[in-house]
């Protein structure tokens, strides 16, 4: 209950903005909309257990408080922060009483990638029989984070960073509650949105800094923001989800040759204060696996840019690395290193141990001649064309074809190379002799 202290106190903007309905909030339509999984639950006047993923700001904790009002649940807010079992204990006791006076209760726990495993384990038994309705609110992936048996019994909500236009009705809202409008013009109210990044909380706090100001403070406009108020830390958790999607983005915007998206990932990771060195070694991993022979200079330029950052540091070292990016974008692309290395391993473990043949093996003692190591090896360089054509492969074993070179930069000169190679090799076959062209 609310006492009289309380109601005088100072909130929050953000407080005072806290939707009272499903529909007052932003941003999540695809969930709570009448067609959205929520909405229809709501409208079936029914609740799954479920698991509410998405960045902080987005409503999460808003969303459980208004589900339990809607369905008439017992609001039973904890956090994995600051509680453990024995808090757990005590709600499961008191949600069975109220079980028994036919009142559920909707379990809401903030952070709920905190508990481990065994806590997770904890929830399963309560999820199950209906004693409470979960609802865990994390911002990391559950399927890295959460028990897959607890996982199971939930269902995932995606919920959205906020987009522009939900940022610009919650400015909206924070002007009708104050009677005021903001001290901004429309260039700096742009920017403040895009300060917040999605999240409506530390817009609304932003909001909070900028009505503070003296009521004479003139219009800003986006130099006055960056100078007035604080801008928010990226997402970026550099061991989690933040980490892997953001270099995944860089990985593949680099394989499709998009230079300048490649750039803009880049930039992201280091702002998020990614390890420089980290993404250097995925760069030169991204030179022999996506580039290989269709550029050979492609490796050399990723270890000089290395060798350039770990010689310079931060920041000059990075312009080293923002050159090696830019080289990897542009650069014709193969993988055929990366496929030949994979079809390879697999007729390796397929074909177990067989041995060289004997022509091929070297014959340091007497009885290793005799046993025919060694015997009718042809020379390559004494050939005519510097070209013996025999067989390298085990025997008993076809030839394969692991090494597919593309059509595209050095390795074009490489393909035909090869090919005449195999022309050559068909013609020694037959016991044919002359001169063959490469081209």
């Amino acid at each position: 209950m609310t006492t009289l202290f309380e109601t005088q106190a100072p909130r929050p903007l953000a407080d005072r903005l806290r939707p009272n309905t499903l529909i007052e909030v932003v941003g999540q339509d695809h969930l709570l909309g009448p067609d959205g999984p929520i909405g229809r639950m709501v409208g079936q006047k029914r609740l799954a257990s479920m698991i509410l993923w998405g960045p902080p700001g987005t409503g999460k904790t808003t969303i459980a408080r208004l589900l339990a009002e809607t369905t008439n649940l017992e609001f039973a807010p904890l956090s994995a922060v600051f509680s453990g079992v024995a808090d757990l204990r005590k709600i499961f006791d008191a949600a069975k009483g109220r079980r028994g006076i036919g009142r559920g209760t909707l379990l809401f726990i903030d952070e709920i990638h905190r508990f481990n495993r065994a806590q997770q384990d904890g929830f399963l038994p309560y999820v199950e029989d209906g004693t409470v309705v979960l609802i865990g609110a994390t911002t990391e992936n559950p399927s890295f984070e959460l028990n897959a048996a607890l996982l199971s019994r939930c269902q995932v909500m995606v919920l959205r960073r906020l987009d522009d236009s939900a940022l610009a009705e919650l400015l909206e809202r924070a002007e009708t509650i104050e009677g005021r409008k903001l001290p901004l013009l429309p260039e700096g109210r742009a920017a403040l949105r895009a300060m917040a990044d999605g999240d409506g909380r530390f817009l609304l706090n932003l909001c909070e800094e900028l009505f503070a100001l003296p009521k004479d403070t003139p219009p800003l406009d986006t130099q006055g923001i960056a100078a007035t108020v604080q801008r928010r830390a990226p997402v970026y958790d550099k061991n989690q989800d933040g980490h892997y999607n953001l270099i995944s983005a860089l990985h593949k915007s680099l394989r499709g040759s998009d230079t300048d998206a490649a750039l803009y990932w880049f930039a992201r990771m280091l702002d998020g204060g990614e390890d420089p060195n980290y993404i250097a070694r995925r760069l030169t991993r991204f030179a022999v696996e996506d580039i290989g022979l269709a550029d050979p200079q492609a490796l050399v330029q990723a270890i000089a840019a290395w060798n350039a950052y770990e010689r310079l540091g931060s920041p000059e070292g990075e312009l080293a690395l923002t050159q090696l990016v830019i080289y990897l974008g542009t650069a014709p692309k193969s993988n055929a290193a990366y496929r030949a290395f994979n079809a390879a391993q697999a007729a390796a473990r397929e074909t177990g141990s067989l041995s060289p043949p004997k022509h091929i093996l070297n014959a340091p003692t007497r009885l290793m001649k005799d046993l025919g190591h060694g015997k009718d090896y042809a020379y390559d360089h004494a050939t005519a064309d510097g070209f013996s054509g025999q067989n390298y492969f085990p025997e008993g074993m076809a030839r394969q074809e692991l090494y597919r070179p593309v059509d595209r930069g050095f390795e074009r000169d490489v393909k035909k190379r090869l090919e005449y190679w195999a022309r050559l090799r068909d013609r020694l076959a037959r016991g044919e002799s002359g001169p063959e062209s490469e081209d």
